[in-house]
């Protein structure tokens, strides 16, 4: 750790013009905090929150957000000696100080500390910055490194290590008893100073499946030790790798079987004896010649009598292990027996076979040794149901959940550890009692129906059902029971695996009721979202928050004044009780229950609110009790509280952390929608008004439009001046432009009002389509309007002047916003049911992103040339018109290739 003294200001919104430093600081990997100069934390990011096992309370936790903080050694520090403690006391930077801290729940986590102060610009201190460094799984591998350094070290197997090139580079005390070198004495040589000369080959074989990868497990072998003597050794060798995974040597753990094989020899003195025996027994003379081979041995070997009879004995040994006669021979020769020893011989078609030998010698009636008998027992088949016994019963031992064995009868005759720890039965209480200890009364026909298919021969798989601990308490268990055969395949007993499920029905349970939640939750977010009126929003939210919390009464209490300048509180919505109720014991002049939420910006729950100082203000007289409290304040952007969600329950306790989130999810939608209500509310009010004037301002103008008109027609016929005339012509044609507007904008107010009269009769369309095309044409001479349709006749029933309206008002725009195209086309289909009229223009298409909004009142789209007059409300009117006629009006176009409006109308 290092201390340096530096200057630092600012505060985290500092590291970014752009970005925001709280996101900046979220998004790292290690836990940052701020402090100010008094050690009160004053910001954090995510992983420091994560680090701390909480969320700390800004300006009340002090130097640091951890429950403990204490040193190397285990031992407390004092808060005010913590490392942010003495960077702000003495105006320094620490780096990298080693502490623990400790969580609430009793986690312990190994940190490095970079407090930093912070100064402003006159240098006076203002807080601190404090980076943490988890460095718990460094401190465990140095820990765990060392248990396997001492685990090695106190081993009683030689372990050592060794390069590809056969190095020894480590050497542990097992290994010096073992081969009687010392450490000094072998690192740095080869490994073939303990191998003997014909077993060489053996190493290359070892080196080379390491280079590739592949562990050497319980090789059994023989061995030389510093005195020249060869013991057998059960040999496992795997690879070491460094950083980068590439295999940079060997690790060998070599066990001493002389004790072993010795006590298998000797086992094996009594089966030396049965001449009947299953096993191969053989005779031999001294010279090693086979004097005798029984049918055991023929089976064994491959071999005849006939064909063993007066050969060597080497015919059977391999090659690497005709030392082993030699050393046989000598035994005998001097009286020994050579008892249960396990080596390898070759059979007649060229596999080894792994045997157990016991040879005992023949003497003569005199005493001498004239020969060896040998007893050579086939142990393939024991190798490999050793070996399976031994991992089926680790796998018993160690497995996680109960595995139980017993009678067809129902008697326990096996329990497994996590048998005694599911139950709480020791092996010792259970072997010998019947299975009915562990079953509840009203399961008891379970067992029947287990054992009654267990008896033939069928498995009970995934059975979930209950059991007794030995405390009597009740727990959720999967149940699987297999039938246990002896080896005539005759079922005998059963073997049960019980899975404790617990945890599982309780996430699954947890899970269920989140999902509801969360349902609910989406369900009241579409909900408020669809529906604008305020009081049904709010009945809503009131309504399913007390169900969801459980409450016995819920309200919303709103208000929109601020607590300093005297609160008054308006009950908008109850639930549990009616509002008429709440008002009859007096609720609201009850304050005292909810100014905690409206005093505070956060959720306020109390498991039992007569223990609060406040209560004993008392409740009004009739008011049902109350022990449980839940407030939710309702906060704008601002931080203004605008409403409160309250609930309260007679008793303590009832309201938990799970609902303290969920309201706080549907309090962020229920602020978003009261807004969009009051917002929607202020906007028809606007509208009401906007249409109002509108309505009146149209009114009002048709009046002097229609007398300056007659008045220019009067003037038009008067003057005989030709260039009055124009002026006048001009005139009538503006004012006709300005009438149509008025015309318009009354139209608009009609369809807002409700009041837009449709004169329905029956006609001709064609004949409509054609008067407008004609009417269009004679005022504009720029374009040329083209009209196909595929019927000469069709006859429908609708306001033919409104038709003729929406016709004009499409011809008029397609002439308009296309001011470099020449041509308009204008196209009528008879589709049976209804007609599809088009007017298609060249002109400057419509971008995709603006086309949903171009039949909206008063929309117009942007960037047009300033030229291209207009109020927006043309299209709005022709779709009013088309849709009250039962149609529809739609639009095809290509930004900068033209457009075609089209629209439908029902011929019936």
């Amino acid at each position: 750790m290092s201390i340096k003294r530096f200057q630092v200001s600012g505060k985290f919104s500092d590291v970014s013009n752009s970005l925001q430093a709280s996101d900046v600081l979220d998004y790292l990997p290690v836990a940052v905090y701020a402090c100010d100069n008094l050690g009160y934390i004053t910001d954090y990011n995510k992983s420091a929150a994560t680090l701390w096992g909480r969320e700390p309370e800004i300006g009340k936790d002090l130097w640091c957000g951890s429950s403990k903080i204490l040193n190397n050694d285990n031992e407390p520090i004092a808060p005010d000696e913590c490392p942010m403690a003495r960077s702000l006391k003495e105006g320094v930077c620490i780096e990298g100080e080693p502490i623990i801290i400790e969580r609430q729940d009793g986690t312990r986590i190994n940190v490095l500390s970079y407090p930093v102060p912070r100064f402003d610009l006159s240098g006076t201190l203002i807080g601190g910055i404090n980076t943490l460094i988890d460095i718990t799984g460094q401190v465990k591998m140095d820990q765990k490194q060392a248990m396997l350094a001492a685990i090695v070290d106190t081993s009683d197997d030689a372990i050592i290590s060794k390069t590809l090139q056969g190095i020894i580079t480590s050497w542990n005390k097992a290994a010096e008893r073992m081969f009687g070198y010392t450490e000094a004495e072998t690192l740095g040589k080869h490994i073939s100073i303990i191998i003997p000369a014909n077993r060489i080959a053996e190493e290359e074989t070892i080196i080379n499946n390491i280079a590739k990868g592949n562990a050497i497990i319980h090789f059994e072998t023989y061995r030389l030790t510093k005195y020249g003597k060869e013991i057998p050794i059960s040999l496992s060798v795997s690879a070491i790798r460094d950083q980068d995974g590439r295999i940079t040597g060997a690790s060998k753990i070599a066990r001493d079987l002389t004790d072993v094989y010795a006590a298998d020899e000797k086992k094996a003195v009594l089966s030396a004896i049965v001449d009947t025996s299953d096993d191969a027994i053989i005779n031999k003379n001294m010279q090693g010649i086979v004097t005798s081979w029984n049918k055991s041995a023929e089976k064994t070997f491959g071999y005849s009598q006939d064909e063993a009879v007066g050969k060597h004995i080497s015919l059977i040994i391999p090659q690497d292990r005709l030392s082993e006669e030699e050393i046989i021979i000598q035994n005998i020769s001097a009286g020994n027996r050579i008892d249960h020893f396990e080596t390898i011989r070759i059979k007649k078609d060229g596999d080894t076979v792994p045997i157990l030998l016991s040879v005992s010698p023949i003497k003569d009636k005199s005493g001498n040794v004239i020969g060896a008998s040998k007893i050579a027992r086939d142990i393939s088949e024991r190798k490999i149901a050793g070996a399976k016994q031994a991992m089926l019963a680790a796998i018993v031992d160690t497995s996680d959940d109960a595995i139980i064995s017993k009678t067809l009868q129902g008697i326990v005759t096996s329990w497994n550890k996590a048998a005694e720890k599911t139950f709480g039965y020791t092996e010792n209480e259970v072997i010998g009692k019947h299975i009915s200890f562990l079953i509840p009364k009203d399961r008891l026909q379970e067992e029947e129906i287990i054992i009654r298919n267990v008896a033939n021969g069928i498995r009970v798989d995934h059975f979930e059902t209950v059991r007794l601990t030995k405390s009597g308490q009740p727990i959720p268990i999967s149940l699987s029971v297999s039938p246990i055969k002896d080896d005539k395949g005759i079922v005998i007993g059963a073997s049960k695996i019980a899975r404790d499920i617990s945890a599982l029905k309780t996430a699954l349970l947890k899970t269920q009721r989140y999902a509801e939640h969360l349902e609910v939750i989406n369900s009241l977010s579409r909900t408020i979202s669809e529906d604008l009126d305020m009081e049904v929003i709010l009945q809503k939210i009131t309504d399913i928050t007390t169900q969801l919390t459980g409450a016995q009464f819920g309200a919303f209490i709103y208000t929109d004044r601020k607590l300093s300048t005297g609160e008054v509180y308006t009950l908008c919505t109850s639930s549990g009780a009616s509002k008429q109720e709440f008002e009859q014991f007096n609720f609201i002049a009850n304050s005292w229950l909810f100014n905690f939420a409206f005093t505070s910006n956060a959720i306020i729950r109390i498991d039992d609110i007569n223990k609060v100082s406040l209560a004993s203000k008392g409740l009004p007289r009739g008011h049902p009790p109350v022990a449980s409290y839940l407030g939710v304040p309702l906060t704008e952007s601002s931080a203004n509280i605008i409403a409160g969600l309250f609930f309260v329950h007679a008793e303590a306790g009832m309201f938990t952390r799970e609902h303290e989130v969920i309201l706080q999810a549907i309090s962020l939608q229920a602020v978003i929608a009261l807004q969009n209500a009051r917002l929607y509310k202020e906007v028809v009010n606007l509208n009401l008004k906007k249409d109002e004037f509108i309505g009146m301002a149209s009114h009002e103008l048709r009046t002097p439009l229609t007398s300056i008109s007659g008045y220019l027609q009067i003037l038009d016929r008067l003057e005989t001046n030709e260039k009055s005339k124009r002026f006048v012509s001009k005139t009538v044609r503006q004012v006709r432009k300005l009438s149509s507007l008025v015309s318009d904008l009354l139209d608009v107010s009609k369809i807002e009002a409700g009041k837009l009269e449709l004169n329905k009769r029956h006609f001709n369309i064609k004949r409509i389509v054609e008067e407008a095309i004609e009417l269009i044409q004679d005022a504009q001479i720029s374009h040329e309007i083209n009209f196909k349709s595929n019927v000469d006749i069709l006859n429908i029933t609708a306001d033919p002047q409104r038709i003729e309206q929406v016709i004009i008002n499409l011809l008029t725009n397609a002439i308009k916003y296309s001011p470099a195209g020449k041509k308009v086309d204008v196209v009528l289909e008879d589709l049976g049911s209804e007609v599809k009229i088009g007017v298609k223009d060249s002109g400057i298409g419509i971008k995709p992103d603006k086309q949903k909004n171009i039949f909206n009142r008063f929309y117009r789209v942007e960037d047009l040339n300033p030229s291209m007059a207009g109020l927006g409300i043309g299209l709005y009117i022709c779709k009013e018109i088309t849709e009250r006629h039962g149609g529809k009006l739609w639009v095809d176009s290509a930004y900068g290739a033209g457009s075609t409006f089209w629209f439908s109308l029902p011929v019936k």
